[in-house]
């Protein structure tokens, strides 16, 4: 017989352990609007942990994952209507220690899942059971999947048309998601260029399959590509924005493709924008019958449930390295606890990890899984 929680009867908590959860947790608040998140964001220590209803789970999280967008979040670009104070954090892992009596028939207490949802940097987040995926365990690893791997493969899917033998840039290719962006580009048969920003990040990326790595802090990144590729690369894989996007877009090739993931040197600018050289846009486009494109993961959720499903299975098998960057390396350490949500996100602008950022929750209760 499972534990449930059965809201309609009870407010009584339970957790797989038959410990008591408690009543209050700790949990970031966006509560200025501000690119500047130290700014923006307030640990409180003391708010209610939330009640799940019928349908949702309550979530211990485990790990969080640090984006770039975090600070578009909490600059309000996303929903000029939303007004602070506000939750922030787009995904966790974690276990279910509580839920309704209708999201029971298909999880159970002590379940581990994941979930891309508004809320997570929190000890405790509801789900909606439907936006949960179940887990065979709390692994960072399967982390890195929900936001970062379903970027990357939904992207080149729906809009990279890869094919084998044609050349992809990965622009910013040893973070979050350009770690995924190179395996995928290479399991497509496709030659994979990266750019990175340390000789430490080139050495991650040709294990992990890149044919050519330019380190453009010590390279010229427009001379490499015009002399090592002079016919243009076929598919760019952008997320850096400002002179990178420039830089990219010169260098397609006839027919070449051009997806925009993100812009990260903007984020930090009061407009989160950088200039970019746009005006000659429409005449480099038509000489080249080439292509811009943008893709936002929150328009593509049809399909991401599918996108996931495939991820994990390619990672359950060994075909695909998720790399997890907890900040070890970092002044202070390893990013542990909420508090340091700031410092990674602090480490994620300073240009610094190899592979997705992941904060760890430690709780006092242990877990069995």
């Amino acid at each position: 017989s499972r534990p449930i929680l059965d809201m309609s009867y009870s407010r009584q908590f339970l957790d797989f352990q038959g410990s008591s959860i408690p009543s209050s947790m700790k949990k970031l608040v966006v509560t200025k609007l501000s690119q500047n998140f130290r700014e923006a964001v307030t640990l409180q220590q003391d708010s209610p942990v939330p009640l799940p209803g019928d349908g949702d789970l309550l979530v211990r999280n485990r790990f969080v994952g640090i984006n770039a967008s975090d600070i578009n979040y909490s600059a309000g670009r996303y929903d000029a209507s939303v007004k602070p104070p506000f939750d922030i954090g787009f995904e966790g892992v974690g276990e279910v220690v509580a839920l309704g009596l209708s999201a029971s028939a298909d999880y159970s207490v002590g379940q581990a899942v994941a979930y891309v949802k508004a809320g997570s940097f929190a000890e405790y987040t509801v789900v909606p059971a439907r936006q949960a995926v179940p887990l065979p365990s709390v692994k960072p690893e399967f982390l890195t999947l929900m936001v970062s791997g379903a970027t990357a493969y939904l992207s080149l899917k729906e809009l990279g048309d890869l094919s084998e033998g044609e050349k992809v840039l990965v622009t910013a290719a040893a973070g979050g998601t350009g770690q995924f962006a190179v395996q995928l580009a290479k399991k497509a048969k496709c030659h994979v260029i990266g750019t990175c920003s340390s000789d430490e990040k080139g050495g991650f990326l040709k294990s992990i399959g890149c044919d050519r790595t330019i380190n453009y802090k010590t390279e010229n990144v427009k001379s490499v590509l015009r002399k090592d590729y002079p016919e243009g690369v076929d598919v760019v894989y952008e997320s850096v924005g400002g002179k990178m996007f420039d830089l990219a877009l010169d260098a397609l090739a006839i027919k070449g493709r051009l997806i925009v993931i993100g812009f990260i040197t903007g984020y930090q600018n009061p407009t989160g924008l950088q200039p970019v050289k746009a005006e000659l846009l429409p005449a480099k486009l038509l000489k080249k019958s080439a292509s811009v494109r943008g893709f936002f993961l929150n328009h593509y959720l049809s399909d991401y449930k599918m996108a996931l499903q495939h991820l994990l299975k390619m990672y359950e098998r060994g075909d695909l390295v998720c790399e997890v960057d907890f900040g070890d390396m970092s002044p202070e350490g390893k990013f542990t606890g909420l508090e340091s949500v700031f410092r990674a996100v602090d480490y994620m602008y300073m240009g610094k990890n190899i592979g997705k950022i992941v904060v760890e929750l430690p709780h006092s209760v242990n877990s069995k899984l």
